[in-house]
């Protein structure tokens, strides 16, 4: 289980306490503001909380050696910058270092997360010629190339086109079911109504909100978080939010 334990960020976090698990899909919303990536950093032991803790497993992450939290947490940014112009089966490639598990197992881990994410025939392509939805599946693939036990997602489907963005749910939501983890952070609430098992929902750096989907992301909610009036329109699993 990865838990927040009432984390405190000045000005962005006030005593965010949360048990995430594994298995699910997760989603963090909220609006612009709302503490949902510096939240996602916590977790995954980036930001080093002014109070509480973040705990993997029962230990603090930041307690863990780099290499067991780089096997145990992949992380996926907003910005998707590379310091090289490598090519995408490189970057890919990279998410296997945690890992002392001999060339076949990483090279077929590498072909694995190539396919999943549409990138086989882009291997060899650098990553200055690829558009910028192409560079954030490749930074995913790298993330699920490591087969880390819980995946934290920063805005996923940020530049992303339909098809590539429905892919990506399916993805992750599968990689929930084969066991692992999946935190992501989502602007678009039918995204998260219809692919979540789990909703988070922050606003001014508070958890207001914890549970399914349809429990939480609730037409009064989304006003009061918002500030908008929205309609729920269609069948589960199939929903669209309708602005009045």
């Amino acid at each position: 289980m990865l838990c927040a334990r009432d984390l405190q960020l000045i000005g962005r976090l006030h005593g965010v306490t949360s048990d995430l698990r594994p298995g699910e899909l997760t989603a963090i919303c909220g609006p612009n503001g709302a503490g949902k990536s510096s939240l996602l950093a916590c977790l995954a032991g980036l930001i080093e909380p002014e109070g509480g803790t973040a705990l993997l497993a029962g230990q603090p992450v930041l307690a863990l050696a780099p290499r067991e939290r780089a096997k145990a947490i992949g992380y996926l940014p907003q910005s998707h910058n590379a310091a090289w112009d490598v090519s995408v089966e490189t970057l890919v490639a990279l998410g296997r270092l945690p890992h002392a598990s001999g060339h076949e197992l990483d090279r077929a881990a590498v072909e694995a997360a190539l396919a999943r994410l549409d990138l086989t025939a882009l291997r060899s392509r650098p990553l200055s010629r690829l558009s910028g939805g192409e560079k954030a599946r490749a930074h995913l693939a790298r993330v699920l190339a490591g087969e880390p036990d819980w995946i934290l997602a920063d805005e996923p489907l940020a530049n992303l086109d339909l098809a590539h963005a429905a892919g990506l749910l399916t993805t992750l939501k599968a990689t929930a079911r084969a066991g692992a983890g999946v935190i992501v952070v989502l602007h678009d609430l039918a995204s998260a109504m219809n692919n979540a098992d789990r909703v988070l929902v922050l606003s001014q750096g508070k958890l207001v909100a914890d549970g399914q989907p349809a429990q939480v992301l609730d037409e009064r909610l989304i006003r009061d978080c918002w500030g908008v009036q929205a309609r729920w329109l269609g069948e589960r699993g199939r929903r669209a939010l309708a602005l009045d």
